[in-house]
This record gives C-alpha cells, structure tokens and sequence, in this order.
C-alpha cells in the first residue's frame, strides 16, 4: 500500500468527519470516539446524502438525509436497508492520520 497523510487525528473532531476531495469524487473520514478511523465514500448510495454530515455512533454513521445507517468498517447498511458504500483503508501513525493512495486513486476503475 502507498499511504498519504490528511492530516492530524485532532483535527477530526471525535464523533465526526472531515472530507477529502480526490479526482474521482469525495472520501469522508470519520474519527470515533475510541479514536480509529475509517474512510468510505462520501455519498449515501440511497439518495446521495453527505455521509460526512451524519451522525457518527459507535463505528456506524447514519445518514443526514434519511437516516440508512451503515457499518464504517464494512461499508453496509444496517437493518432493513441494502446497500454498499466503498471503504478505504485508513490508519493512524504518529498522531497523522493516512489514508491508501493506492486505492483512491484506482476507486472509480471498474
């Protein structure tokens, strides 16, 4: 993997998201509150709600629009609703948090 720094973890507010626009459309990177991080697309697959804008509980973000909840460690809705968001990996290192260059830049190749 090829690992890019987006900055430090406290600049993600705990329970929250900051977005990181790539070429191929918008990632979200949430922090939770036991302080990991993860990445997924910043698009709800339902109606195209900023995910970065949902709130953030436990290791699932709900959408601000219609309130799909998804898993942010695999990128599936929860409960009765269906569908899939892309997630990237992401880590912590030194208080910085990076994210896989190598699988953002190929995310819209399929």
């Amino acid at each position: 993997m090829s690992w890019v720094d987006i900055g430090a973890l406290e600049d993600i507010p705990a329970q929250g998201a900051r977005v990181v626009k790539t070429a191929q459309g918008c990632v979200a990177v949430f922090r939770t509150l036991d302080d990991q991080v993860f990445a997924l697309d910043d698009r709800c697959p339902h109606k195209g709600g900023p995910l970065s804008e949902g709130i953030v509980h436990g290791h699932s973000v709900a959408c601000p629009l219609h309130n799909w909840v998804f898993d942010m460690s695999s990128g599936a809705a929860q409960g009765a609703d269906e569908g899939q968001v892309n997630t990237y990996p992401a880590r912590i290192e030194n208080g910085r948090v990076l994210l896989d260059a190598t699988r953002l830049s190929a995310r819209s190749a399929a």
